[in-house]
């Protein structure tokens, strides 16, 4: 039998690669959640992120009558913080690059770099896990080097069409491609490893195991 594992986020296609690469070892659940996102490090935005979910989880679903149902409810929840790491920009946007994309788009993400020959970016996934409200969350950070370029491939997921990894962009790439060799595929991969390594089922509190890599390091 499979652990269940909340997932806090409104984003479709975060949604469909996560579930396509931890089931079905570790079934994954939805909930789309409004958290206000701190200004910080990649880890102490993910960290952040990852209290709150955990808290309003439990707030969310405080109304549940049956005890099962609520310790099922009070399980383990995930979430995941992006960002892309432009190194001759000193690693702008980094975590902000959301808010630069909705603001000036796949050209202007390029636009930046106009005055550079540096066209190298990382892009990195972290993903903040808490078995519950009081539990202090571990993250899993994965990395993915590449080069910024002019959008190509289809535009359905954020900034894919411009990100080029080994000569194809994330976009060009097909969903099992991608998901063999992304950032949040190599997060996710050692999401997976930690629960094996230590035979932790996920409702049971994590313990001894907290990731301290510096937000969009340019060393490769």
């Amino acid at each position: 039998m499979s652990s269940i594992v909340t997932f806090v986020t409104g984003n479709a296609n975060k949604l469909r690669e996560v579930k396509a690469i931890l089931e079905p070892s570790i079934q994954v659940d939805s909930k789309a959640l409004d958290i206000d996102e701190i200004q910080g490090s990649i880890n102490e935005i993910t960290e952040s992120k990852c209290r709150r979910a955990a808290a309003l989880v439990l707030l969310s679903l405080c109304l549940c009558i049956t005890i099962a149902y609520q310790q099922q409810l009070n399980g383990p929840v995930l979430v995941e913080d992006t960002a892309l790491c432009f190194n001759a920009l000193g690693s702008l946007p980094g975590p902000y690059i959301k808010h630069f994309l909705t603001s000036i788009g796949h050209d202007g993400l390029n636009n930046l770099l106009a005055a550079y020959a540096d066209k190298s970016a990382e892009a990195v996934c972290t993903f903040g896990f808490s078995a519950g409200p009081n539990e202090k969350p571990i993250l899993f950070q994965g990395r993915c080097p590449g080069e910024i370029v002019l959008p190509r491939g289809p535009v359905r997921f954020g900034w894919d069409p411009v990100f080029e990894y080994q000569g194809q962009t994330f976009a060009e790439m097909d969903s099992s491609q991608k998901n063999s060799i992304s950032h949040r595929a190599r997060a996710l991969e050692m999401l997976k490893k930690w629960f094996l390594d230590h035979s932790v089922g996920l409702n049971a509190p994590a313990k001894g195991h907290e990731l301290n890599a510096s937000a969009c390091s340019t060393t490769k």
